[in-house]
C-alpha cells in the first residue's frame, strides 16, 4: 500500500529511489535495477542531469536524431529531432531530400515581439485610473533599468506598456499589457522580473496618487507573467515549385497529385476533427527541434494552438495553392524560441545540436523550426493522398514491434527482409516471428 512521507525533497536521490521502490514495486530489485541503469557513469553529468528538475531519480531517455539535406534560404542544414514517434525523421528528411533539388525552403521572420501582462483589479473611476496610468508609464520603464540595461545593450528591451480595460469580461479586472524584444533569449525570467517590477511601482505609485479617493488607491495586483500566446513573434516558411515537377509518383500526374494536395489542405482549413490532426503532423517537426535545442515544446505547443484558434474556430497552420502553374506550400507559425539562456549553455547534447545548426540566432533558429513542421506536413499529407500514412509509418514502426517481443539481431534482419514486400501490421509480425522461431 502506498504512503505518504514527509521532507521526501531532503532525502538523498539513493533514498528517494529506495522509498519510491519500497513503496510501489512488488519486484523491488528489477524496479531499482531499471532506475539505475539509466543513470550516467560520468558523475560530473549525471549531478548536472539531476540539477535540472526538483526530486531527480533517473534519466529518461529520448533517441535524438537527424535529417539531413534541408536546404534553407540558401544555406544547407542537417536538422536534430528529439522524439520517440517512428517514421518523423523519415518523414522530414524524405521531404527535405525533395525540395533539396527545386529550390529548397524560403522563410521569413515577420516579427519577434513577446508579450507579459500584470493582472489587477480596480473598482474605481476608469478615467482616473487612465490618468494614473498615463502619469506614472515612464516610471514604471524607469524602474526595470536594473533588469533591462543588459539586454538593452543587446538591442531589446521593453517596447511599450498598453492600459487594457477588461471590465466587460470581469468587473474591475484591468491589465498592464507589456510588448518585449529579447533578442536571442526566449526571455521568460527577463519578462517575468521585468513584469513583477511593473506590478511593485505600479501598486505604490498608486498610493501616492492624488487623483485616486482612498478607496481607488488600493489597487489589488492578482498576478503579472509572460503569455505563452504570441501572435506577433511570427515566422514564416514556404516551398514552391512548377506543378510539372511535383513528379514523385509514378503512378499519379503531377497536377492531380496537386489538386489532392491542395484539397487535403482545404479540408484541414475548415473541419477541426482534421486540423487537429493535420497540426498535430506539424507538431512532430516542430517539438522534435524544440526540445534538442532546449527549448519548452509546451509553451510552443499552448501558443501555436492558440494561433490556429486566433479567428473563432480551429483550423489547419499551413496552405496551399496553385496560381499560374506554381504550386506554393507555407506556414505561418508563432515561435518564441531562445539559443542563449536556459538549458541552451548547460545540456551538453543541446549544445552539440545548436552547433549543428550552425550556432543559430534565435530569428534563425525560428526559421529552421518553421521549416521542419512544414516539411513533416509536406510528407505527411505525400503520404495520405497517394499510398496511405499507414505503409511507411507502419515499416518503421516495424522494429518497435519486434523489440517488444524480444528479436535478436538474427530475427530483426529476416523479418526486415521479409516486411520490404509485405504489408506490415501488428498481427502480421506476430505471426512471422511465431512462425520463424518454430521452424528454426
Amino acid at each position: 500500500m502506498s504512503k505518504s512521507i514527509s521532507g521526501f525533497s531532503k532525502l538523498s536521490k539513493s533514498k528517494k529511489v529506495d522509498w519510491i521502490v519500497d513503496s510501489y514495486f512488488s519486484n523491488k530489485e528489477d524496479a531499482k535495477n531499471i532506475i539505475k541503469q539509466y543513470w550516467n557513469t560520468n558523475d560530473k553529468l549525471q549531478q548536472l542531469h539531476d540539477e535540472f528538475i526538483e526530486n531527480t531519480i533517473t534519466n529518461y531517455y529520448l533517441p535524438l536524431g537527424v535529417a539531413p539535406n534541408f536546404l534553407i534560404n540558401g544555406t544547407l542544414y542537417t536538422i536534430p529531432m528529439a522524439i520517440e514517434e517512428s517514421s518523423v525523421v523519415a518523414a522530414a528528411s524524405k521531404a527535405a531530400k525533395f525540395w533539396l533539388n527545386r529550390g529548397g525552403f524560403k522563410t521569413e521572420v515577420i516579427s519577434t515581439i513577446k508579450v507579459g501582462q500584470v493582472h489587477f483589479m480596480y473598482q474605481g473611476n476608469f478615467e482616473s485610473l487612465n490618468a494614473f496610468f498615463n502619469l506614472v508609464k515612464p516610471q514604471l520603464i524607469d524602474a526595470t533599468d536594473y533588469i533591462t540595461k543588459n539586454m538593452v545593450k543587446r538591442g531589446g528591451g521593453i517596447i511599450d506598456i498598453q492600459l487594457i480595460d477588461k471590465t466587460e469580461a470581469i468587473s474591475g479586472y484591468y491589465q498592464l499589457h507589456a510588448t518585449f524584444e529579447t533578442m536571442d533569449a526566449m526571455g521568460a525570467n527577463f519578462i517575468n522580473s521585468c513584469l513583477e517590477q511593473f506590478a511593485q511601482t505600479f501598486k505604490i505609485q498608486a498610493q501616492q496618487f492624488d487623483g485616486f479617493t482612498a478607496a481607488e488607491k488600493n489597487i489589488d495586483i492578482i498576478m503579472s507573467i509572460l503569455s505563452n500566446y504570441v501572435p506577433e513573434c511570427l515566422v514564416k516558411a514556404e516551398v514552391s515549385c512548377k506543378v510539372e515537377e511535383l513528379n514523385a509518383h509514378s503512378d499519379i500526374l503531377p497536377e492531380e497529385f496537386a489538386a489532392k494536395f491542395i484539397q487535403a489542405v482545404k479540408i484541414a482549413e475548415i473541419e477541426p476533427y482534421r486540423a487537429v490532426t493535420h497540426n498535430k503532423g506539424i507538431m512532430n517537426g516542430i517539438d522534435a527541434v524544440v526540445l534538442a535545442t532546449g527549448n519548452d515544446f509546451r509553451a510552443v505547443e499552448a501558443g501555436v494552438h492558440a494561433y490556429a484558434s486566433r479567428k473563432g474556430h480551429y483550423t489547419s497552420l499551413t496552405h496551399a495553392t496553385v496560381e499560374n502553374g506554381i504550386f506554393k506550400f507555407w506556414i505561418e507559425i508563432p515561435l518564441a524560441l531562445g539559443t542563449v539562456g536556459g538549458l541552451t549553455g548547460l545540456h551538453p547534447l543541446v549544445k552539440l545540436s545548436l552547433e549543428l545548426l550552425k550556432k543559430p540566432s534565435a530569428k534563425t533558429l525560428m526559421s529552421i523550426v518553421a521549416v521542419a513542421g512544414l516539411a513533416q506536413n509536406f510528407a505527411a499529407l505525400n503520404s495520405l493522398t497517394t499510398t496511405g500514412i499507414q505503409q511507411g509509418h507502419m515499416k518503421m514502426h516495424l522494429m518497435n514491434i519486434l523489440n517488444q517481443f524480444n528479436a535478436n539481431a538474427e530475427e530483426k534482419a529476416t523479418l526486415a527482409t521479409h516486411f520490404k514486400t509485405n504489408p506490415v501490421t501488428h498481427s502480421a509480425v506476430v505471426e512471422a516471428l511465431h512462425k520463424l522461431r518454430v521452424n528454426n
